[in-house]
């Protein structure tokens, strides 16, 4: 027979509530009150199988935010990729003068954008420092010369022209007899630019003022020239080449005395040299 005593407590144990949470309400927290955890199961130390389940739950989430996040990168960074190369190579062109200037590119013909790419510079437009210095190169060489470099000098000068314009002065050379009678009166010529302009609505045409000091020496007599003139110089513009980088050549010359004064006595001073003696001190 069952004793009332243990009827009296299954009913008890069927009626009280269940253990709440802040009281313990583990059957963990229940033995340890009870028998201090002796006698507790070795389930009980065990993780819920829930919170489990969302820690990883949650690194999944994490790593496939992570996983998107790059993902967005790296597509940025091709597409970066991809823009540059499509771009022109950056042609960096620097003067005579140390000043640079910025040459696109400009796709082969037959290919298509970004494969193959040759640098326009062959095709841009000469500065005003390349032209300027073109022709005081040209006047450097046509005016400046001695019995001994007259013919360096002019060959230098009249490989600076054109086709046409070459055979026009080489005939008058030819003609006159240019380069004997320099020789034979020993004459040496010494000039100097001073200023060299643009000639307003006139492209490529350039007013060049200067001195020029002719010395000859006749019967072991010397006379001065001294001529301030101004020296016109028209150029063309040709293709750039590794032998003509400016792309310029002159096409035409024409030259107007301004003030001339001739000098026939005991002292004959070279003003042009001395001034470049004190420019050099």
């Amino acid at each position: 027979m069952v004793a009332p005593e243990e009827i009296v407590g299954a009913v008890q144990a069927a009626v009280r509530p269940p253990p709440r949470e802040e009281d313990g309400g583990t059957l963990e927290a229940e033995m340890k009150n009870g028998n201090d955890g002796q006698d507790a199961p070795e389930k009980v130390g065990y993780t819920r199988y829930y919170e489990h389940d969302g820690m990883l739950r949650a690194y999944a989430n994490r790593s496939m935010v992570l996983a998107m996040v790059f993902g967005v990168i790296a597509l940025s960074s091709f597409a970066f990729a991809v823009y540059v190369r499509l771009q022109p190579p950056t042609v960096i062109r620097v003067d005579s003068e140390g000043e640079a200037a910025i040459v696109g590119g400009t796709p082969a013909p037959g290919r298509t954008r970004g494969l193959t790419f040759t640098a326009s510079a062959a095709d841009a437009a000469p500065t005003d420092v390349e032209s300027k210095a073109v022709v005081r190169r040209f006047l450097d060489h046509y005016l400046n010369y001695t019995p001994a470099t007259v013919d360096r000098q002019m060959a230098d000068a009249l490989n600076m022209m054109t086709g046409n314009f070459k055979a026009l002065v080489l005939s008058r050379l030819r003609e006159d007899d240019t380069v004997n009678k320099i020789q034979d009166d020993q004459i040496i010529t010494n000039f100097t630019v001073r200023t060299i302009s643009a000639v307003q609505g006139s492209p490529l045409t350039f007013t060049a003022f200067g001195v020029k000091e002719i010395h000859r020496l006749r019967n072991k007599q010397e006379t001065t020239d001294q001529i301030v003139g101004r020296y016109n110089v028209r150029l063309a513009l040709d293709r750039r080449t590794e032998y003509n980088p400016s792309g310029l050549l002159v096409a035409d010359y024409w030259e107007q005395q301004m003030v001339g004064d001739k000098n026939t006595g005991l002292s004959q001073a070279d003003e042009l040299s001395r001034e470049a003696t004190r420019k050099k001190d």
